[in-house]
């Protein structure tokens, strides 16, 4: 209520009556107010602001309430319109203080118009009507009950006007884009645990920290608050590997040299852009030890490698949860502590922490340090939209060839329940191998053939001869087209690796690389390798599935299967297991669609 004095000359009445006229063409704080004029006493008139109406909806509902489940995080399409034909200003709020573990917030995204802010969203009128805006709004909860909170909308006609309620708390901006360390740490979902002044942790069961970086899905585990480097790890193993013949040692091992191999076969190799993207002379804790409390320092005495990739060690798995905690995917891996000499700790399918000799081979999630520059530009931190990085979201592919893509990208290959295959590596110069993601389905179920007679994989034993023939034939997993674009003659090698031998003598005469083996065979369709890149890695693990590869464990009895939680073993070749083909795709195919991830995998064609 504004009021003011007047004189009892008609003179100054109507001096005043032409301030008024005049506000209302310039405009200002009485732009479009409607105004009564009332004689409250003598000498006296009111000005009374009129009301503004507006529509406030929640997903497109007349609702002003919002309700998240138990440990969990929602988005809610928030949209506030202005139905009056004259300039209003607006804001969200919310009513009373949010329960510790609640956090609400706006998001800005392509598509969303001007967030809420502490000057208010000034809705202009379009002709006669009014004008709406859109709004992304985020409650995260991490209490164990649900929560709903309440959403207000205070009106004004200017930014002075926009006075919240005693109880009304105003939305902030919550971070959806900036560097990967600003980002998780902006989310409560996230937990993090502060109690170690070397790494930050993120803990729970299930934190929003997944990203997808050169065609694996991975998640955040530390921040470095020394350099602000962000360690990840894979979410799934990438393959399975003996660790080493005789040494618990990491630096050395087989293990140090899968993870930092720059061959065309190698992890790191295969990553894209590593130098840009990874901290190439990153520390890692190997120290023995003979229980699983903090290793110690590299002051201490601690066994410390620099390596651009390195695993986990039992310390930093426990101070995320453990068994409890997002990092227990029900799969075998490595860590990276070693117990004594020859055994190291294992995490097991269970998420409970053994000690394992390390001549036997079991699953790896290879760890990166992010650069701290690195910066995410889409994605919610979610398993179906993880956040994507800068330099690593590519946008209209379509004419791009299949082999500039990277190790671990997802393609729409095969028909029906066998649609999706993923890259492994460009082996051969030119050409695109790719496997099987999951093993062969009949009518639901993971197919099972024996090996063969003998150890050795061709075109004529039991497995090469269902993959040369009938899963090329009979219209069941392949098309026509998509037999065309398979290279009609690849080599295969099929060099042994037993327990406690290096998985590069599967391909190669020696440890050195020196030489290729004479062990080859030439077929159109095979399998991989024990120790080549995606050789252990499924979608999620299902149990009871064993799949063949091409390695014999020995010479003459054995050959290598791998579990798909991990675990790596030798079977008798005529027991029936299951079979993950891989090919090689010809170097004229190209992407049509998609953009390699699990939810939107790679369309192609022959170009």
């Amino acid at each position: 209520m504004k009021k003011i004095l007047l004189e009892t000359s008609f003179s100054k009445i109507y001096m005043i009556v032409m301030i008024i006229i005049t506000l209302l063409i310039l405009g200002g704080y009485f732009s479009y107010a409607m105004f009564t004029v009332t004689k409250e006493k003598e000498n006296a008139i009111s000005i009374v602001t009129g009301n503004l109406t507006y529509e406030l909806k929640v997903d497109g509902e007349e609702e002003n309430t919002l309700t998240v489940s138990a440990n969990s995080r929602k988005d809610f399409i928030v949209s506030l319109s202005n139905p009056n034909n004259r300039v209003g200003r607006f804001n969200f709020y919310y009513e009373e203080s949010l329960p510790d573990g609640v956090d609400i917030g706006y998001i800005e995204k392509e598509g969303v118009n001007t967030p809420p802010s502490s000057t208010g969203i000034n809705l202009e009128k379009v002709d006669t009507t009014g004008s709406s805006n859109t709004y992304i709004v985020r409650v995260a909860n991490t209490t164990n009950s649900s929560v709903t909170i309440n959403l207000g909308v205070s009106v004004g006609l200017d930014y002075n006007d926009l006075e919240l309620p005693e109880n009304g708390h105003l939305l902030r901006k919550i971070i959806s884009t900036g560097t990967v360390k600003e980002v998780i740490e902006d989310d409560i979902m996230n937990r993090l645990n502060y109690d170690d002044s070397e790494q930050t942790f993120v803990t729970g069961s299930n934190p929003y920290n997944y990203i997808w970086y050169s065609g694996k899905l991975w998640r955040v585990v530390s921040i470095s608050p020394s350099d602000n480097s962000v360690k990840l790890v894979t979410q799934w193993n990438i393959s399975t590997v003996n660790y080493d013949n005789d040494s618990s040692a990491f630096a050395g091992s087989y293990m140090e040299s899968w993870l930092n191999d720059t061959t065309v076969d190698g992890f790191l190799y295969n990553l894209r852009e590593p130098e840009k993207f990874i901290k190439m002379d990153s520390k890692w804790n190997a120290s023995q030890m003979s229980d699983t409390s903090k290793p110690p320092s590299e002051e201490e005495g601690g066994t410390i490698v620099e390596d651009a990739v390195g695993l986990l060690n039992v310390y930093e798995y426990n101070m995320t949860g453990g068994s409890n905690s997002y990092l227990n995917n029900n799969l075998y891996w490595w860590t990276i502590t070693a117990n004594n000499s020859s055994t190291n700790y294992i995490v097991s399918y269970d998420g409970s922490i053994g000690t394992l000799g390390v001549t036997n081979g079991r699953g790896i999630r290879p760890v990166v340090n992010l650069k701290p520059n690195i910066k995410i530009v889409a994605g919610d931190g979610t398993e179906d939209n993880p956040y994507r990085l800068e330099g690593d979201k590519d946008t209209n592919l379509e004419g791009t060839l299949l082999n500039t893509r990277y190790s671990g990208e997802y393609i729409s290959f095969g028909i029906g329940e066998n649609n999706l295959y993923q890259i492994v590596s460009h082996e051969t110069e030119g050409l695109t191998k790719i496997a099987s993601v999951e093993p062969l389905k009949e009518n639901g179920n993971y197919k099972s053939l024996a090996f063969g007679g003998n150890v050795n994989y061709s075109s004529t034993n039991t497995i090469g001869s269902f993959l040369n023939g009938e899963y090329l034939t009979n219209g069941d997993y392949l098309t026509n087209e998509q037999v065309n674009m398979i290279e009609n003659n690849t080599t295969w090698y099929l060099g042994a690796v037993a327990n406690g031998q290096n998985y590069k003598l599967a391909k190669y005469t020696d440890i050195n690389m020196t030489s290729l083996t004479s062990n080859t065979t030439i077929a159109k369709v095979g399998l991989l390798r024990f120790g080549e890149l995606m050789a252990g890695q499924f979608v999620e693990y299902v149990s009871d599935t064993y799949s063949w590869t091409l390695t014999p464990g020995d010479t003459s009895y054995y050959v290598r299967i791998i579990f798909s939680n991990g675990y790596g073993a030798n079977f008798a070749p005529w027991n029936p297991y299951n079979i993950r083909p891989s090919i090689n795709l010809k170097s004229n195919v190209i992407i049509t669609d998609g953009d390699g991830t699990l939810q939107n995998p790679f369309e192609i064609e022959q170009g």
